[in-house]
């Protein structure tokens, strides 16, 4: 489903009015709303090759249009060379317009570009209306150029609302146009007889 209208808009003229009569709201304050994304890329080869949290930092950057904070090691794990301290990766959070624009390119441009895409997991949310998801490769986004990329790196993009629920913050994405996938009861039922 295209998103032609901006995000932020269409949040205020249309979604809003759908989930009030879909949940029942009786005041705009209960209706959920986006609060922030937090986009995390976790960069372990950084203990060995600190040239690779350059390049991440860098890509984060691209793809976000903010700048990304380099997160550090806790504590020392003797078992993965780790010590306290050291870089082992980066994060960006992310609020308001850009919050929204990152949003629409997400759902827009990046998921299509997903091979075999057929939508995303409705069951990555954590039970206070919060979504996850990970992607494998950062060359999805328009941004980064696939021939300067030394190495492919994933990264998880956490989608925080104000739902209470799985049920309401499901009905909040989807109505800004996630695309969850699709039961295929009538296909199983198919195949089976």
């Amino acid at each position: 489903m295209a998103v032609t209208k901006d995000l932020k808009k269409r949040y205020e003229e249309d979604v809003i009015e759908a989930l009030k009569k879909r949940f029942n709201y009786t005041n705009i304050h209960q209706v959920p709303r986006l609060e922030k994304v937090v986009v995390n890329m976790g960069v372990g080869e950084a203990v060995q090759n600190v040239k690779i949290m350059d390049s991440a930092v860098a890509e984060l950057a691209k793809i976000t249009g903010q700048k990304p904070i380099v997160n550090r090691a806790k504590k020392s794990i003797a078992t993965y060379k780790l010590r306290k301290g050291m870089p082992i990766g980066t994060s960006v959070t992310l609020r308001g317009q850009r919050m929204y624009d990152f949003l629409q390119k997400f759902m827009c441009i990046v998921l299509p570009r997903i091979r075999d895409f057929r939508g995303v997991n409705d069951k990555s949310f954590d039970g206070r209306g919060n979504y996850s998801i990970g992607l494998k490769e950062q060359i999805l986004f328009p941004e980064i150029k696939y021939d300067e990329v030394e190495t492919v790196k994933g990264l998880d993009i956490t989608i925080v609302t104000t739902a209470k629920t799985n049920e309401e913050a499901k009905a909040l994405l989807e109505e800004l146009g996630m695309p969850f996938r699709k039961k295929q009861q009538s296909s199983q039922a198919a195949q089976a007889a």
